[in-house]
């Protein structure tokens, strides 16, 4: 199944329904106009280089059109990162897959102060310059059947990659990853069948399409089914999210904890009461998040897993297999095996390990880079790199990234664990994050970073219920600005750097134990 090859089947059934509902241009198109769009960006798009091509457009209908328009055109988009050094975001991309032409936005470059560079052509200037023979060409080639429109457009194969996105690149360049169409669309699939997805839905799409979560949950699962998609391009406003969810009504809603965090303070009571599926992913979902849509929407918020290299979903709750805390069952079409960290032997119920991946919503392996591939699929396995257990029912949960465990007097402690602990006992407003610094003389020791100060030895106390005395933090920082990722989560790497410069030139953060 070809991704924009779908687009045209739905953009058939449905021509007069509308497709996208833009909140950021403030219009709306029908599917029968997104198609005539979609073919003129096709014409316009084979211009350019054969391959990749960049997109580096905010959420919008003119962002979605590009990236079908692209592949109808037989290019590749490459997903541009803009929400932090975009220009060294693009110029990274350029040279990594070696292409030229990115589509970008004027406004967008001009909003994040962004120059021009070579090989950046504005999607504004596409539009302005089409002429009415090129619409009217598009508008005929529309009315065609369905096979007639597949056969003018790229064919190509489900292995055919259709799109580049890049990890984070925290700690080293970020890394390339090719998602195929059959990666995609098999995801979108077993998600969809397993959560009752279908064309009556309205999803809010409000993430960035450079990340998977947004590419596959906000973009190509609406097209992909028919669905309206209401979009808008800044997830951090949370206050006009609010408001588009109770004017448009959408049923459909997925982000990260932090936002919806946001949209639970500046919402009033029932403004998210219509969306029928909420799922958190990217981050952990604590109760008090849950809670608290449950108390002022009555919505239940879900919570699944995912990563860039398996497109993205791996697991996930639903309103019939609720488990709060978990990260819920794994999707049909993928495997999940958990092995011990030590030994190498399977994992069993209960226990904590490595968490390897398989089936067709995983990559192929990383752009131009055979190695970090070898080191990362073995025998069709992916290595996450997080580590999680089994409980009896099946439902998987999350113990955090390998790298987010600390060795403290030779047991593996889990920094996540011991953040969920103590984000219980904080009061409301105050976040945290739990990091692992290493000392020379005194070993290893755990620090919790607050964005408050806090009542130490009472939190403590209470976390001496559910933690052993060498998880317990020795320290307490108070950072006011917790670092956060464009993904909306706390950047631990960022928040160790900001507590190892503090304990090297200071005696800041009162030794408690």
């Amino acid at each position: 199944m070809l991704l924009h090859q779908q687009f045209v089947r739905m953009a058939k059934k449905h021509s007069k329904k509308l497709a996208v509902i833009d909140k950021t241009t403030k219009k709306n198109i029908t599917y029968s106009t997104a198609l005539i769009g979609a073919l003129i960006l096709n014409s316009k798009f084979k211009k350019y280089d054969e391959g990749f091509i960049g997109i580096m457009i905010p959420t919008s209908a003119g962002c979605a059109l590009a990236i079908v328009g692209a592949l109808m055109s037989g290019r590749i988009p490459v997903m541009i990162n803009y929400s932090t050094k975009a220009e060294e975001n693009a110029k990274y991309a350029q040279k990594k897959c070696k292409f030229k032409t990115i589509i970008a936005s004027k406004a967008l470059l001009e909003k994040i102060n962004c120059p021009v560079i070579e090989g950046m052509i504005m999607i504004e200037d596409i539009m302005e310059n089409v002429t009415t023979g090129e619409k009217l060409k598009a508008a005929l080639i529309s009315k065609l059947p369905v096979n007639m429109i597949l056969n003018s457009i790229h064919k190509g194969d489900e292995n055919d990659t259709s799109a580049i996105l890049f990890t984070s690149g925290s700690e080293k360049d970020p890394k390339a990853v090719p998602l195929t169409h059959l990666n995609i669309a098999s995801n979108i699939i077993n998600f969809g069948n397993y959560e009752k997805l279908s064309e009556s839905d309205i999803i809010l799409s409000n993430l960035v399409f450079f990340h998977i979560f947004g590419l596959t949950a906000n973009l190509w699962v609406p097209f992909y089914y028919g669905m309206t998609m209401v979009a808008y391009s800044n997830p951090l406003d949370f206050q006009t999210i609010s408001n588009i969810a109770r004017d448009e009504k959408p049923t459909l809603m997925v982000g990260t904890p932090s936002f919806f965090r946001g949209y639970l303070q500046k919402s009033e009571p029932g403004d998210f009461k219509t969306v029928r599926l909420m799922v958190a992913g990217a981050d952990k979902c604590p109760d008090s998040l849950r809670e608290g849509f449950m108390n002022k929407h009555g919505v239940t918020l879900l919570e699944g897993y995912g990563a860039t290299e398996t497109s993205p979903v791996i697991s996930i709750n639903s309103l019939e297999f609720n488990r709060p805390g978990s990260t819920g069952k794994v999707i049909h079409g993928v495997q999940v095996r958990l092995v011990n960290f030590e030994t190498g032997e399977e994992c069993k119920t209960g226990e904590v390990g490595k968490i390897f991946v398989k089936g067709d919503s995983v990559m192929k392996g990383y752009y131009d880079d055979p190695e970090l591939t070898a080191d990362a699929i073995v025998d069709g396995w992916y290595n996450t790199g997080d580590m999680g257990f089994f409980d009896e029912d099946g439902y998987l949960w999350h113990a955090g990234r390998f790298k987010r465990f600390a060795k403290i007097g030779g047991e593996m402690i889990s920094l996540v664990k011991v953040e969920n602990t103590l984000e219980k006992f904080l009061p409301a407003g105050v976040s945290c994050c739990v990091v692992e610094v290493s000392d020379e003389k005194k070993g290893s020791e755990i620090i919790a970073t607050v964005s408050a100060e806090v009542n130490k030895t009472e939190i403590l106390r209470k976390m001496m219920s559910e933690l052993p005395i060498i998880a317990l933090p020795r320290q307490f920082i108070v950072i006011e600005e917790l670092p956060m990722m464009n993904t909306g989560k706390i950047d631990f790497r960022s928040v160790t750097k900001i507590v190892q410069e503090i304990l090297s030139t200071s005696n800041s953060g009162q030794l408690i134990i």
